[in-house]
């Protein structure tokens, strides 16, 4: 394992080792159980406040929301700018690449035979098609990794783990992917973007003194 990958792999710590230990959890619980028993697990575990909560906490792995904060950056540090918007750009490339691949049915497809016996989330447009990997759980976790590594108090890199994970539930909470997809997209987001930020924050000109300005913060 090079240094560099072991400085970025430093600043992400507090994500990073709560993560492995929560993805292990995961695989056991996925040799463990089939795709079925976990599913209706999750899908019995509904509630009035789960159906209003869940809804606004997917939006957080929305491609708008690294949008907004890709914008907030340009702002303050060019830097982080190209970090946070090339890792979303990388992750999201190569998700795409996985789901058309597969092409996998969602549950709603699926389970199609058994509907009446599942909870679904009134207002919630349901998705038919290419459900490995959740694409929203590669973004937030991305975006995680990212945050984690920029942020100047690492101690967030563990909250920025628990909004990703919060991401992941509620698409198995929202019948919108199994278990499984979002244990696909927590891996792809995260090990894509550590070495992804791994190769291009060692660019030299990163490390520029134009690269830490922003639209608002100039010399």
């Amino acid at each position: 394992m090079n240094t560099r990958l072991l400085d970025v792999l430093h600043h992400v710590r507090l994500f990073f080792v709560p993560y492995l230990i929560i993805l292990i959890t995961c695989l056991i619980l996925k040799i463990s159980y089939t795709r079925e028993a976990i599913y209706f697990a999750v899908n019995a575990k509904h509630s009035d406040f789960g159906d209003f909560l869940f809804p606004y906490v997917t939006d957080l792995g929305e491609g708008y929301m690294v949008a907004a904060v890709t914008l907030i950056m340009l702002c303050f540090s060019y830097r982080k700018t190209i970090l946070i918007a090339t890792s979303f750009a990388v992750s999201g490339i190569l998700v795409q690449i996985v789901k058309h691949i597969y092409r996998a049915p969602r549950p709603v497809v699926y389970f199609e035979k058994d509907l009446t016996s599942i909870h679904f989330v009134k207002g919630i447009a349901l998705l038919h098609n290419n459900s490995f990997p959740s694409g929203h759980t590669v973004t937030a976790f991305s975006a995680a990794v990212v945050l984690s590594y920029l942020a100047v108090n690492k101690r967030l890199g563990f909250i920025f783990l628990l909004l990703a994970m919060s991401v992941a539930f509620s698409r198995m909470y929202l019948s919108q992917h199994f278990f499984e997809d979002v244990t696909a997209g927590s891996i792809l987001g995260t090990m894509s973007t550590i070495m992804w930020i791994t190769w291009m924050d060692g660019r030299a000109f990163m490390h520029s003194q134009r690269m830490s300005m922003g639209l608002l913060k100039r010399r």
